[in-house]
């Protein structure tokens, strides 16, 4: 079998296992592939010695299963590099919340070796796209979490027209739109007010972020729609972020927002809960009470 390794070069996100992890791969049998960057993390920073069979410069690269290790945002980033491939993915969480690198440093070897072993199951997940002019280079228009429309930090709120499968919809007046995937509803949309929606459910929501009226309240549409933008703001600037990463862009650039041509394939090597996960990480139904 064949391992693309990516991880987040940051001795903060280090889970003190990784030379053990890598030798459990290489014990298996197994192809490593490591990304350039994380590898001389590992070799130089930390000085391990490390087992690979190739390296990762560019995102040309070919695997049967890519792992990332660090945490939600170290998977976003994977993904982006995985793109269209469709080789599916696996997080190794060092981070904080995991609710997509979900594999913990305790299981490691039972997921490493499950999934040598074929033993997995697999959750795809839509993908938004965003088409636009001016997208800096950099930037990938994909998005596995969210797509977010918003005013810069000292400018006063901006209004976002917003139509869906070319008819007119409404004008939101706020500090911005979160355009989120069902992936993406417990990050960003969810600490702005949006629904909590199951893995695999085949929509796309649309939240305000501190909207200027109580009637402008998030939208859940199916995932096929389209979504077209048209942002005014007295700085005559806006910001959108694509996963996280933002830039600048002046109004009236015109945006449309759909879903992804392709999906992100999720190894989970155990049967996983997304309800336990929701109750485990987010204390969800948790009663202060008791």
């Amino acid at each position: 079998m064949r391992f693309a390794i990516f991880g987040n070069p940051s001795t903060a996100k280090t889970c003190g296992q990784e030379q053990q992890f890598f030798r459990l791969i290489r014990s298996l049998g197994d192809e490593i592939s490591v990304d350039s960057s994380y590898l001389k993390f590992l070799t130089v920073t930390l000085g391990l010695d490390i087992p690979y069979d190739n390296i990762i410069g560019n995102d040309d690269f070919t695997a049967d299963a890519v792992v990332s290790i660090g945490g939600d945002g170290t998977f976003l980033r994977t993904a982006t590099r995985v793109g269209s491939k469709g080789i599916p993915m696996v997080g190794i969480n060092t981070g904080r919340l995991g609710f997509l690198a979900d594999i913990t440093t305790d299981r490691i070897t039972d997921a490493i070796t499950r999934i040598h072993n074929g033993d997995f199951t697999l959750e795809q997940r839509n993908l938004l796209q965003v088409s636009m002019n001016g997208l800096p280079e950099g930037h990938t228009p994909y998005a596995l979490n969210d797509i977010a429309i918003l005013k810069h930090d000292i400018s006063s709120m901006i209004q976002i027209a917003t139509s869906v499968g070319g008819t007119p919809m409404i004008t939101y007046q706020a500090d911005g739109l979160v355009v989120a995937t069902p992936t993406g509803s417990t990050a960003y949309s969810l600490s702005v007010g949006g629904p909590i929606i199951a893995p695999g459910t085949n929509v796309i929501c649309l939240t305000p972020v501190a909207p200027h009226s109580l009637t402008m309240r998030p939208l859940v549409l199916p995932a096929d729609e389209t979504i077209r933008l048209d942002v005014t703001s007295r700085s005559h600037s806006f910001l959108v972020s694509i996963d996280g990463n933002s830039f600048s862009c002046p109004e009236h650039t015109a945006i449309e927002i759909s879903r992804a041509p392709f999906k992100i394939n999720v190894i989970k090597p155990a049967k996983g809960d997304f309800f336990a996960t929701l109750r485990a990480k987010m204390l969800w139904g948790t009663d202060s009470r008791k």
